[in-house]
């Protein structure tokens, strides 16, 4: 089977978890026969032509900076550009079987390509941009993402999303069928032991915090609906136990964010990382006493399952997939969302009983090697493209 993959991060341009989920998802995909061809924009380098198995081949598209332009009316103008290098793609590798759009940005070129190759479309949906917006559509161009979203919905044979609260939320928002859609999670490689001895892996905690220090770390992008603002409200209190805050990510909300540090008086606790390399990313979850992720929106929640394959003791807000990917009390705590006193109780919670915090992190890494591999998560979406062929084969295209 051939597919064909659009999509608009793949490494070296990865923003959030989408671009995560395809780059680690197109590798599985291959590895486990399907042949992928992905189409994504030329953001961020990279070569323009790139194969790198024999059945993954990467093509980017070199584009324009957008310039201030209106963003979804440059997405437009790009997917253009996506559909003509997908189908010089196609004319030199022959006829693709399925394809799979990944989120609104790609819904255009996706949709015109379907009807264009009379062939079936599959769409993940990441995230939406009315539960960015804690429900409401903020403006202009956030309606004109929700157009574009319900647009993939509708164009796509069937829907794949990571989580139930994802489901829920795409059926309400677009009108999909709820037999439309399909729950696929996210997956999550275990990293290495990254340190060579004991004294290694104290002198990378010495950089963060003293031997007496306990170590709280939060990673992600800086926007609001992460809920960040939520955990610096709640530092004073965890600030007691003699503790430090890592804060890794960029994003708009930064400077908020900093701002807010500095008016609590919290510049000697709290420290802003900026953007951190994975490496250094898994490094620090392996070093610290506790993962936190307060969210007020949450798709899915990879930083649950990095905090998993790391062994980092985890707490994270009730929102959205994160509450169905942790078990409380089992695999971490969960509090309620934009709730600091009980955030701060639960952080504290697993800095005064290390013991049974390790222990849920030790349920929760082996539920990462057996439940959310990528070659498991391979095979559900094979599964999905297989399904669609096949309905496709008894219709009208199909003959």
């Amino acid at each position: 089977m051939h597919v064909l993959q659009l999509a608009w991060e793949f490494p070296p341009h990865v923003v959030g978890g989408m671009g995560r989920h395809v780059a680690e998802l197109a590798p599985a995909l291959a590895d486990a026969g399907m042949r992928v061809s992905i189409i994504t924009p030329q953001l961020h380098g990279g070569m323009i032509e790139e194969l790198l198995t024999p059945n993954l081949r990467i093509s980017r598209v070199p584009i324009s900076p957008a310039l201030g332009a209106d963003y979804p009316h440059y997405v437009a103008n790009v997917s253009r550009h996506l559909e003509q290098a997908a189908d010089d793609v196609r004319k030199t590798l022959g006829r693709f079987d399925v394809i799979h759009a990944h989120d609104w940005l790609t819904a255009e070129a996706s949709g015109r390509l379907k009807h264009l190759w009379q062939i079936p479309l599959v769409a993940t949906v990441h995230a939406t941009e009315r539960g960015r917006g804690c429900g409401h559509l903020n403006g202009r161009a956030a309606q004109q993402i929700n157009d574009q979203e319900w647009l993939l919905t509708y164009e796509s044979w069937r829907v794949i999303v990571c989580s139930q609260f994802m489901s829920r939320q795409v059926s309400e928002y677009f009108q999909t069928p709820a037999d439309k859609i399909d729950i696929v999670p996210n997956g999550m490689g275990v990293p290495a032991n990254l340190f060579v001895g004991t004294e290694d892996r104290l002198a990378f905690r010495r950089r963060f915090a003293a031997d007496d220090e306990r170590l709280v770390f939060y990673v992600g992008r800086m926007v609001s609906e992460k809920g960040i603002h939520i955990l610096l409200d709640a530092w004073p209190q965890i600030a007691s136990a003699k503790a430090r805050l890592l804060i890794a990510g960029t994003g708009s909300y930064l400077n908020t964010l900093q701002s807010q540090a500095e008016l609590a008086g919290l510049g000697e606790q709290v420290r802003f990382l900026g953007f951190v390399s994975n490496e250094d990313r898994d490094k620090i979850y392996q070093v610290a006493d506790v993962a936190a992720f307060p969210s007020l929106y949450e798709p899915f929640g990879m930083v649950a399952l990095e905090a998993f394959a790391a062994g980092c003791p985890l707490v994270v807000s009730a929102a959205g997939g994160l509450a169905e990917v942790v078990r409380h009390g089992e695999t971490g705590l969960i509090v309620p969302v934009g709730n600091a006193a009980a955030l701060a109780d639960a952080v504290l919670e697993c800095m005064r009983h290390p013991d049974a915090a390790r222990a849920r992190a030790a349920t929760a890494l082996r539920e990462v090697r057996g439940s959310y591999a990528w070659d498991r998560i391979a095979e559900s979406t094979i599964s999905v493209y297989r399904r669609v062929l096949g309905e496709w084969q008894t219709g009208i295209w199909g003959k």
